[in-house]
């Protein structure tokens, strides 16, 4: 099987087992279940795997792709606030394809939301965040002009990928309790809450141009 068409089963796997651990919870789930929904046997769910819990790990990763995807594409000329107004726009027009399918982001906001009471979900969480973490010391780094192994480089990373974590955690659950939206619904406002909580969160050091 190659890695790609490996990705995809995982990932198709991981939605089923989404929507079961948010119907059911994850105690009332058992691996049998999650083979049938996917229409593969139990054996061939563990040999993707570890464990019935970790089947939430592709799904959860989809709630950080769209973001990284943009800041990975972030000029050196242009502020924090200024591209995230642009690329959010682009997405929320319909004038760029989205990476992640809209139904995967739900699934992983029910999943962050549900990592509040289960455990072993938010570990799956926190991977995706640790995950977020390494990959904004490369665009930190880039942007600073130093190696991703400095000290203030990884500490911006960190303390970032927490902002952005923190944020994630409450949009999800505003959405999921049908609160009013309209900050996050509009983009310069939006663009803005990331970009002045990155910035402060980084004492100033990233969200400016560089050039």
């Amino acid at each position: 099987m190659s890695e790609q068409r490996r990705a995809r089963l995982r990932l198709e796997i991981s939605r089923e087992a989404a929507r079961l651990f948010w119907e059911q919870g994850v105690a009332g789930t058992s691996g049998d279940q999650i083979a049938e929904a996917v229409g593969l046997s139990t054996r061939t769910i563990w040999r993707h795997f570890r464990s019935k819990e970790s089947c939430a790990e592709p799904i959860v990763m989809q709630g950080v792709v769209t973001l990284l995807g943009v800041l990975r594409d972030w000029p050196q000329e242009s502020s924090l606030e200024e591209h995230l107004t642009e690329e959010l726009t682009k997405l929320r027009l319909g004038h760029k394809v989205p990476p992640v399918d809209p139904a995967d982001e739900m699934l992983a906001m029910k999943m962050i939301r549900l990592a509040d009471t289960e455990p072993a979900i938010r570990t799956a969480w926190l991977m995706a965040c640790d995950h977020t973490e390494h990959e904004l010391g490369m665009i930190i780094a880039a942007r600073l002009r130093r190696p991703a192994t400095d000290l203030d480089v990884r500490l911006h990373a960190a303390t970032a990928a927490s902002v952005l974590r923190v944020l994630d955690e409450h949009l999800g659950a505003a959405i999921l309790a049908g609160d009013d939206l309209g900050e996050f619904m509009d983009v310069p406002a939006a663009a803005r809450r990331y970009a002045h909580a990155i910035r402060a969160a980084t004492g100033g050091a990233v969200g400016d141009p560089t050039d």
